[in-house]
């Protein structure tokens, strides 16, 4: 970034020479005024945005740690639980064998009942929510 040469001090205490066809001075002071002003608000406004970035710079590199720590959690209590994609699906399609078999035996008559104690258990593991359907009223 360039490096500043003025200061607000600096352009108050400007002197130009004197001359017999010279510049008005209180024209010249005005715009001085003027400059001194912008010059002002300028800087303030480089300050408040450097600050500003810094705040966020700080956040940032806060909530990098944090999702490190989070995703490294998350990953160590995914294998600590020992449940996998293939034990989901496993589930759910016992799941569904047994509302589907037990469905298709309804509407016949008959009662139902499941083949292996392996899908009763994993049955009761799962909470299920079933969606109505038309002819189910």
């Amino acid at each position: 970034m360039a490096r500043i040469s003025l200061s607000t001090k600096d352009i108050l205490q400007k002197q130009f020479k004197r001359s017999f066809r010279g510049f008005d001075i209180e024209e010249v002071d005005a715009f001085l005024d003027l400059i001194i002003r912008d010059y002002d608000t300028f800087q303030k406004e480089i300050s408040f945005l450097q600050a500003e970035n810094e705040r966020l710079l700080t956040k940032v590199d806060e909530l990098s740690r944090q999702a490190t720590v989070s995703k490294v959690n998350r990953t160590s209590n995914v294998s600590s639980s020992g449940v996998t994609n293939f034990d989901i699906l496993k589930r759910l399609s016992n799941l569904e064998k047994h509302v589907f078999d037990s469905k298709l035996e309804e509407g016949n008559g008959a009662h139902s009942s499941l083949d292996s104690t392996e899908d009763d258990d994993d049955f009761y593991k799962t909470r299920v929510i079933t969606p109505l359907r038309d002819n189910d009223y």
